[in-house]
């Protein structure tokens, strides 16, 4: 159940930065499975670890669809970031710093920094062995102006 209102949510936020049709929902499929793997790991007790995978999966799920739709990868893993991004780590940070709470203020700030890390390496480890396994050697691609780069990436 968790996972459909996963589906959900990514679907909202496709639907914010105006993303349309098979991408829309494949981008959605993927926060789905993010979060699937995250529950999926709740047996180890340790949610960074937790977040780490689970960003892996999604990462390696977008750079799959990217390949498969022919759109950038960065499309679908902004969708699919979505609910593993710790905004209620950072609003409870926020929280205890404004009431001067300083122990919990940095206990929760120093675990949401570990999330986003987390969030962090998982995409660059995928990203670079995606760029190291799949470098054209030799190949001239074609130089492209923004506004058609723009046009791409959302439709």
């Amino acid at each position: 159940m968790a996972c459909l209102w996963s589906f959900f949510a990514c679907v909202a936020f496709g639907l914010v930065y105006n993303m349309r049709g098979k991408t829309l929902l494949l981008a959605s499929l993927g926060g789905s499975l993010g979060w699937f793997v995250y529950l999926l790991l709740n047996f180890t007790n340790n949610d960074i670890f937790q977040f780490f995978v689970a960003t892996i999966a999604t990462a390696v799920y977008s750079e799959v669809m990217a390949r498969v739709m022919k759109k950038p990868a960065i499309e679908f893993q902004i969708v699919a970031l979505l609910p593993m991004v710790p905004g209620g780590g950072i609003f409870y940070t926020m929280e205890y710093c404004v009431i001067g709470n300083n122990e919990m203020f940095l206990k929760t700030g120093l675990h949401t920094l570990g999330i986003a890390g987390a969030l962090a390496m998982g995409i660059l480890l995928v990203s670079s062995l995606f760029r190291i396994g799949s470098h054209p050697q030799g190949i001239k691609t074609e130089a492209c102006s923004c506004t058609e780069r723009k046009k791409d990436i959302w439709h």
